[in-house]
């Protein structure tokens, strides 16, 4: 069978490439769109998406738990996570109806759905059919990652799995303190779990400033959220009673849930990288700042490039490398530029450079401001705590980062 021929052929249809394919055939590029799962990946299915509308739901909980404070009379009877799921599952479903018909819409992209791999720099092969590009995009996207000798199933789970819990279970260990870890062991704990984060770094999100770090670990103790930073798993076992985790220290906890969230790895293997000549680092395809991988034509955009892992990082991404294929000379996707947003109670959202960046950056020549939330009127209204901590290129330098906790603080940057 002769090779399909188009100006670009994208492998993996998440953020990345859904957003590559739809920019670049809105300036009349040809587009074969590859996925072998659902149209939308990893943040529509089982990351950003789901696990925000867990989050709402944990959010009324917590509303209808703290009504009589505010002089409403309600009682928490229990959660329903059935019906939970039937809310979570409307809204993934509502959007991935809405992505299919914008792509099927789109004149110029041929949507392949199949298992597909990149057999040379410029061919995708997906089953019997070969498609050909003046440009590839890889797009793979990540994967939920576990532990050595830590076994997911039953009782032991990723996030994957996580987003449909049948019941609450009524003790959690969370092992990660990451983003993952901080937003699950949030909503599970307004659920009514009694929730222990197990964290190897010294601290939760430790990706952030310190300062978010240090209120994060304050507020969660506050929620009964037990931390325990600085310290590994050295085994997980299960039975039909439970899990038991024995910490390094010979520390053993008890659960009746395990949930493994140490991060995403990139998804690379067995997709025909290496073997195409494609540079691949421990999984990762390192890029330049216009995401050319090593292999002219090839480009790669998303989780698989190494940086923040986020779902508007990859979409950024994509319409970027459109625009440069298209030729409109667009400017690069600055990682420390990009916006991140916690999602846990209380959320954390930041941009830019850390206290510590800054000075490996700038020196001696950075000042910092911070301004506590307890003086703030909204804050008091809904009886809440958190920060703004400006960083600054000298005492009159421009602000090089923003690091906020806080509720609704998500909605601040964007």
């Amino acid at each position: 069978m002769a090779a399909e021929e188009f100006d670009i052929v994208i492998l993996g249809a998440g953020s990345g490439g859904y957003a590559c394919a739809l920019r670049a055939a809105q300036l009349g590029q040809r587009v074969a769109l590859v996925e072998k799962d659902k149209l939308g990946g990893t943040c529509l299915h089982r990351g950003c998406i789901p696990t925000k509308a867990l989050l709402h739901s944990a959010e009324i909980a917590d509303s209808v738990r703290d009504g009589s404070r505010y002089g409403v009379q309600a009682a928490l009877e229990g959660i329903d996570l059935a019906a939970v799921h039937k809310y979570k599952d409307g809204v993934v479903g509502r959007l991935h109806k809405g992505l299919q018909g914008l792509v099927k819409a789109a004149d110029g992209i041929t949507y392949v759905e199949g298992e597909g791999r990149l057999t040379s720099a410029d061919t995708v092969t997906v089953g019997d059919r070969e498609l050909r590009g003046k440009n590839v995009v890889l797009a793979t996207g990540s994967y939920a990652r576990t532990l050595p000798g830590i076994e997911v199933g039953g009782r032991i789970m990723t996030s994957d799995e996580a987003l449909t819990l049948e019941e609450v279970p009524a003790r959690t260990i969370v092992l990660g303190g990451g983003v993952i870890g901080v937003e699950f062991a949030s909503v599970l704990r307004s659920f009514g779990s009694e929730v222990t984060i197990v964290e190897a770094l010294d601290r939760l999100v430790a990706a952030e400033d310190p300062a978010v770090s240090k209120t994060l670990e304050r507020v969660f103790r506050r929620r009964k959220i037990t931390t325990k930073t600085g310290v590994k798993v050295a085994s997980a076992t299960q039975d039909d009673q439970g899990v038991r985790v024995e910490l390094e220290g010979g520390e053993v906890l008890e659960a009746d849930l395990l949930l493994v969230a140490v991060g995403r790895g990139p998804r690379s293997e067995g997709m025909g990288f290496e073997e195409a000549g494609v540079t691949v680092d421990r999984g990762w395809v390192p890029t330049d700042e216009r995401l050319r991988t090593n292999v002219e034509g090839v480009r790669a955009v998303g989780d698989l490039v190494p940086g923040p892992q986020l779902a508007h990082r990859g979409f950024a991404h994509g319409i970027f490398v459109a625009e440069d294929i298209a030729g409109l000379d667009p400017s690069p996707v600055v990682d420390a530029l990009v916006p991140k947003v916690t999602y846990c109670d209380p959320e954390i959202a930041s941009v830019g450079l850390t206290e510590e960046q800054a000075r490996e950056v700038h020196g001696d020549q950075v000042s910092t401001y911070e301004y506590n939330l307890g003086g703030n009127g909204k804050s008091q209204i809904l009886g809440t705590t958190g920060f703004v901590k400006l960083v600054r290129s000298g005492a009159e330098g421009p602000v090089v980062g923003v690091h906020m906790v806080g509720a609704r603080m998500g909605e601040q940057v964007g």
